[in-house]
């Protein structure tokens, strides 16, 4: 992940990425969806917040809205991001109160658990700001020790190199031996962390339409993925956010779920 490196004045200062802005607007969007029915074998797990349509044109869309009402509420000039652009958008929208930087990483919210997809509006107007979310995450450490790499290496660190939605979607090549075992059923991305929180535990369910699984159960049959070319790849995956693993890595992935789940059996 060494982009994040790269263009890391706009990253810490926002109105670099974004001159004469006074304010930010964050947002959260929630995603949680019950996956109530048993994993049947050859199947791999999807990371919830990818098993409805691609999140970033639904929010975006939203946020042009918004940005296009508050240039008629004031003389302001705006910039919608979603979490493409160079911005923090984890410490700013904990920063805005949306939620705490949970001891996973992710931004938890006490309504809606960790289960936000978030985006940002960049404005010249000077708005009243919020308080930060107080952090409850207290003395609980269920998402370090349920992490099967141990990416979570201390609380509010996380080791991308190890982490399974990193290995998933970001690595592109091999994928190291000893990593992949722990992997597990994981097809794409990783919700071990925020499964086991107990924020999430009686979280809302969304209501979206674009944000309903398109996969039953969350899970999509590995063996079919590794027949897969490019033609039926686009056509499962349009309009998807998990197009952002290509072919190769999405038949890498299936191997490595296949290998693991032929030796449960």
């Amino acid at each position: 992940m060494h982009y994040l490196a790269s263009r890391f004045e706009e990253r810490t200062n926002p109105a670099a990425y974004f001159p004469d802005s006074k304010s930010i607007i964050c947002v959260g969007m929630n995603y949680h969806v019950q996956l109530n029915q048993p994993t049947a074998s050859s199947t791999g797990k999807i990371a919830r917040y990818a098993l409805g349509d691609d999140y970033h044109e639904l929010i975006k869309d939203r946020l042009y809205l918004l940005a296009d009402w508050l240039r008629t509420q004031c003389d302001c000039e705006t910039r919608c991001s979603v979490d493409t652009a160079p911005m923090m958008e984890k410490e700013l929208a904990a920063r805005a109160g949306i939620g705490w930087m949970g001891k996973n990483t992710c931004v938890i919210n006490e309504d809606i658990g960790s289960w936000l997809l978030l985006g940002e509006i960049l404005t010249t107007a000077e708005l009243p700001f919020d308080q930060p979310a107080t952090d409850r995450c207290g003395t609980c450490r269920r998402c370090l020790d349920a992490c099967p790499t141990g990416a979570i290496t201390a609380p509010y660190q996380l080791d991308a190199r190890k982490c399974i939605s990193y290995l998933t979607i970001e690595h592109r090549g091999d994928i190291d031996e000893q990593l992949k075992s722990q992997i597990g059923d994981w097809l794409y991305g990783c919700d071990i962390c925020q499964d086991v929180c107990p924020w999430n535990s009686k979280a809302i369910e969304s209501i979206e339409p674009a944000l309903q699984p398109r996969f039953a159960a969350g899970l999509l049959p590995a063996d079919e993925v590794l027949h897969w070319d490019q033609d039926r790849y686009a056509k499962t995956l349009r309009r998807s956010a998990m197009k952002r693993v290509k072919l190769p890595q999405f038949q890498r992935n299936a191997r490595i779920v296949i290998d693991n789940l032929t030796e449960k059996t």
